[in-house]
């Protein structure tokens, strides 16, 4: 597995796993720094930046650094109305789990792609970072611009910041976020850009199952919002590598 994943990885050298080492350790104090994550989710975020890093490269790199921005972004957008309704996220950024509920699945991925050299690995982990953009966005936009939501399995009018509830607003803000990170991973290379639109559908379709098991299991205490996280990443991982035809 070794000489594999030096053979297909970025990191194919010394000199090229010490500098994705430098950048992960630089990425996860300023993520620290600015609060985007705690202490336990600096670590876990360090771990999959540095297997996305080497994987695949400053151009996973980027596509990392394009969803930290837009999530870190969205979520201090409005933070005193998602206070007052309860749903802010805390001073001190996401935890471990939090963390790794959106990326793990991608840093899988890239971790495939540096052991197999099968590309469409690389379409997997984009689909992956794409539905964390647009889930995360889509909830933090919506709770600020809307009071109300409606729920995705009975179309019901429900407060904004319920499990399970969408909003116009909302949805439109993530699938331009997750457009964003899919043009980020087609012009740097990652993907072709003729599969531009797969990463994004099988994000959407993502979004939709995070949604789908909110307003289900979510709501009943049988899933927590890590795992519901992690289920809607790894259907658009699932999806998008379905649709490939790998």
């Amino acid at each position: 597995m070794l000489k594999l994943f030096l053979a297909y990885g970025w990191a194919s050298s010394p000199e090229r796993l010490a500098v994705a080492g430098a950048v992960t350790i630089g990425f996860s104090m300023l993520a620290r720094a600015l609060r985007g994550v705690d202490r336990s989710g600096m670590f876990a975020g360090g771990a999959a930046c540095l297997l996305l890093f080497v994987g695949a490269g400053p151009a996973a790199f980027a596509i990392l650094t394009a969803l930290f921005l837009l999530t870190w972004i969205s979520t201090r957008f409005g933070y005193r109305r998602k206070q007052v309704l309860g749903v802010a996220e805390r001073r001190d950024g996401r935890n471990a789990w939090q963390v790794l509920a959106n990326l793990a699945v991608a840093a899988l991925g890239s971790l495939v792609f540096a052991v197999s050299g099968n590309r469409t690995w690389l379409l997997v982990t984009t689909a992956a970072l794409v539905e964390a953009a647009i889930d995360t966005v889509a909830s933090e936009v919506g709770q600020t611009r809307s009071r109300t939501a409606r729920l995705v399995t009975t179309w019901k009018q429900v407060p904004a910041g319920i499990d399970g509830g969408i909003t116009v607003s909302g949805t439109v803000a993530g699938t331009i976020a997750g457009m964003v990170i899919a043009i980020v991973a087609a012009g740097s290379g990652v993907i072709p850009r003729t599969q531009f639109w797969i990463p994004v559908t099988s994000g959407f379709v993502g979004m939709l199952m995070d949604s789908v098991l909110g307003a289900t299991l979510q709501r009943r205490g049988k899933m927590n919002n890590e795992t519901v996280n992690f289920v809607g990443t790894l259907a658009a991982a699932v999806l998008a590598y379905a649709i490939s035809g790998a």
